[in-house]
């Protein structure tokens, strides 16, 4: 496995280009940026010093990026924009997976239209995205911290997905939101098992750095190498304090990836 920071919320006491090299120094192998779409590709690939950017998210609707454009049957020409931006941003920094996110789906929008709209949109994203080598991801996100996420646990998820029938979309698996959906994150991870194509973490409840909540990490990577994950793997969490003061976790990282 290698281990990336997320930069969107990490180490936000710096400027965003700078971030990568407070990263790099930190120890991390590489990088993830939620939307990297405010900044210059071009700036952004030389804070990046040519580290690893494993993914992106494909734009969102709002500001925050929970809505994406994915679930709204009105934004079809919208996604595909978005898509070309993606692109061009994926091909700059060299990006290996684009995260979209199933956002809630527009007021009225029934179920069978949702899940039409956003299986034709990833499956587009799955045909352009493959031709410059970026995998696809979609995640299930947990309803309280964003309520009305069209794919909101993992069994809908994964419904979804086996209806999509799609190959090259997998599930972006989120330790922090699955914790809090699942009744048993060890299982929850079997459940997934191939279909994971990307991991986050953060401990729960509070979204902070491993050690502040109630996630078993170690039995959560241990149950990721049985499941035959071997990919990156993203610190995608709100730092308690300053971030380089909640790094205490990383020690126990060799164990998490077999390592040791």
């Amino acid at each position: 496995m290698q281990l990336v920071a997320n930069l969107t919320m990490m180490f936000t006491e710096l400027p965003v280009p700078e971030r990568f090299g407070a990263a790099a120094r930190a120890g991390f192998e590489g990088v993830e940026i939620q939307f990297p779409y405010e900044f210059d590709p071009a700036e952004l690939r030389r804070a990046s010093a040519d580290r690893p950017v494993v993914l992106i998210n494909a734009p969102a609707s709002d500001p925050r990026g929970s809505n994406g454009r994915a679930t709204d049957a009105a934004l079809r020409a919208e996604f595909r924009q978005g898509l070309d931006e993606a692109m061009r941003f994926a091909e700059a920094l060299r990006v290996s997976k684009l995260n979209v996110l199933p956002g809630p789906p527009p007021p009225g929008q029934d179920a069978a239209t949702t899940d039409a709209v956003l299986g034709d949109n990833l499956r587009l994203a799955a045909e352009r995205m493959g031709g410059i080598g970026v995998a696809v991801v979609t995640e299930a996100i947990n309803p309280w911290d964003v309520p009305g996420m069209w794919l909101n646990s993992l069994g809908k998820a994964l419904s979804f997905l086996d209806g999509l029938d799609e190959p090259r979309v997998k599930l972006q698996f989120d330790l922090y939101h699955m914790a809090r959906t699942e009744p048993d994150l060890v299982a929850a991870i079997a459940t997934a098992g191939p279909r994971i194509g990307h991991v986050q973490f953060a401990d729960t409840e509070g979204r902070h750095e491993p050690g502040t909540g109630t996630i078993d990490f170690d039995a959560a990577f241990a149950a990721l190498h049985r499941a035959g994950y071997d990919g990156a793997v993203a610190a995608e969490y709100r730092p308690a304090g300053r971030t380089e003061d909640g790094l205490g976790w990383m020690a126990r990282v060799p164990g998490w990836f077999g390592r040791v």
